[in-house]
């Protein structure tokens, strides 16, 4: 059975993309795919933050893949700085990665461009990510574009490592994601949906109450045209209620468009579909929430059990470059 690992960096707030896209599928597949589900709290150090609203967040993310169904019984579930090897086999991986690997890095030149301070972290973290995904000797790691990079770099790595000290690592492989509706923002149908805390009238947070998600629904960004197509250039605002109204019903949104003559009945039924879709997670986490103890008693059991595993791996990697045993 091959390994999959999928990590979730507590920066923002969880929204209907990123349940449609990326967690829904780790639940569908859990029972049948060897899966590793994780925090990524170390991640979110990168830039500058609030050490409250990470600590806050990352306690909200566990729960949240909880309530959404990730069983940790199924699968491998754990804060990533809970478990320190994470941490460790970072450092042992900057030492058979290049200065320059690191830097080439596309999103390294695209946030440093944005920041005036910028944090080695954030020029190293692509190597925690090498770290944090072959640790548990991933086979494959769903990933879109924009981390397709990071995953090469950690086939890279390991291959480097493989050749220079031994067999070592499972060479992983960048797999695309089960096909997700690409949900756009409400407000701004051009823009992708964002977990950032801006802009927050047109992101559909898995937190949000009914009343809420109907409210932003029904204040969706449309046009003049009074006709419901779907036709992502000419009407994106009424294209993308129909790719969300799709993605909640698993249809398709082109074939969707027709049963509608208004754009009032359209966001009725979007509301609705969303409201189905992500109200019992809501429902659900309220009542985890209601109970963190127990929440961090999960936590606590998928950190021991991960580091049984990322121990062996640290162990088997730190003999290989020769270090003394403890």
């Amino acid at each position: 059975m091959s390994r999959r690992i999928s990590g979730f960096t507590p920066s923002g707030s969880l929204h209907l993309g990123n349940y449609v896209g990326a967690i829904r599928p780790i639940i569908a597949q859990q029972s049948t795919t060897d899966t590793v589900v994780f925090v990524s709290d170390l991640h979110a150090l990168t830039v500058e933050h609030d050490p409250a609203q990470v600590r806050r967040r990352t306690l909200e993310f566990a729960t949240l893949l909880l309530a959404a169904g990730a069983d940790p019984d199924s699968c491998l579930f754990l804060v990533q700085s809970q478990v320190p090897e994470h941490a460790e086999l970072h450092y042992l991986l900057e030492c058979a990665t290049g200065y320059g690997e690191a830097q080439r890095m596309i999103q390294f030149k695209e946030k440093a461009g944005r920041q005036e301070h910028v944090r080695m972290s954030l020029l190293t973290y692509p190597i925690l990510m090498a770290a944090d995904i072959l640790l548990y000797d991933t086979d494959e790691v769903p990933v879109g574009e924009d981390q397709r990079q990071h995953v090469e770099l950690a086939r890279d790595v390991a291959t480097r490592f493989n050749s220079r000290y031994g067999p070592t690592f499972t060479v992983p492989r960048a797999v695309n994601p089960p096909v997700a509706a690409r949900i756009m923002d409400l407000t701004s149908p051009g823009d992708k949906m964002s977990k950032s805390t801006s802009g927050d009238a047109g992101a559909l947070r898995l937190l949000d109450s009914p009343y809420v998600l109907r409210r932003k629904v029904m204040r969706a960004v449309t046009d003049d045209r009074a006709e419901v197509r779907y036709d992502p250039a000419l009407q994106p605002g009424v294209a993308n209620l129909l790719t969300v109204l799709a993605a909640c019903t698993e249809g398709d949104p082109a074939q969707l468009a027709p049963a509608f003559a208004r754009y009032g009945e359209l966001k009725t039924a979007v509301a609705d579909a969303v409201i189905a879709t992500l109200g019992p997670v809501r429902e659900r986490y309220l009542e985890l929430a209601a109970a963190p103890d127990h929440v961090r008693k999960v936590l606590l059991r998928g950190s021991m059990q991960a580091r049984e595993q990322a121990g062996r791996k640290v162990a088997q990697v730190k003999e290989a470059l020769g270090l003394l045993a403890a």
